[in-house]
């Protein structure tokens, strides 16, 4: 019983208990997970930047590995931090809104990274297997219209799972559907 009255809680209806980690190994996770992150985003930024200011780099393949950059661009800028926050802290403290937008941000990055990686896939297997006839199959305005339509079906098909899955639990320990206090706070 002397644990329960220590314990420390996110929230003052003791829904979701604080993680106990030592100061040290707190600071120092988030440290790593924030080098992370920027290295992250600042490799795939040159990346970006690297293709769309050299004209020699647009290539079909390179348009490709563009879209790949955008996608894990946005893992470094969104789902690793707010994932860092979620992990270390151990309750979800930033809303029933920001939650369902998270789900479909993290459906939506692993789905556009898979989808890339089909179509990067495609595109190398048409350059090995048919080297004749890759610059008449694999053109830039084809890999464009093939990107935009990963995107908007990967946009669309996670709407709907992300709108269809989202059920806001309360008072649990794991990102499972993304920990709230918005319905604790209502009441």
């Amino acid at each position: 019983m002397e644990e329960h009255k220590d314990a420390q809680y996110c929230f003052h209806n003791s829904s979701c208990g604080k993680a106990s980690l030592s100061t040290s190994i707190y600071i120092t996770l988030y440290i790593l997970f924030s080098s992370i992150s920027a290295v992250t985003v600042f490799l795939n930024v040159l990346v970006i930047i690297s293709i769309y200011h050299f004209k020699q780099l647009h290539t079909p393949t390179n348009l490709l590995i563009l879209s790949l950059a955008v996608t894990d661009f946005l893992v470094g800028l969104i789902a690793i931090p707010v994932l860092t926050v979620a992990v270390m802290e151990s309750c979800w403290v930033f809303g029933k809104y920001f939650c369902v937008f998270f789900l479909f941000i993290g459906y939506l990055i692993i789905s556009l990274s898979l989808g890339n990686l089909v179509l990067i896939s495609i595109d190398r297997y048409v350059a090995v297997c048919y080297p004749l006839l890759y610059h008449t199959k694999i053109t830039i305005p084809r890999i464009i219209c093939w990107i935009l339509i990963t995107w908007c079906w990967c946009s669309i098909y996670n709407a709907a799972i992300s709108n269809n899955s989202v059920t806001v639990q309360t008072g649990t320990k794991n990102l499972q559907a993304c920990q709230t206090y918005s319905e604790e706070m209502d009441q």
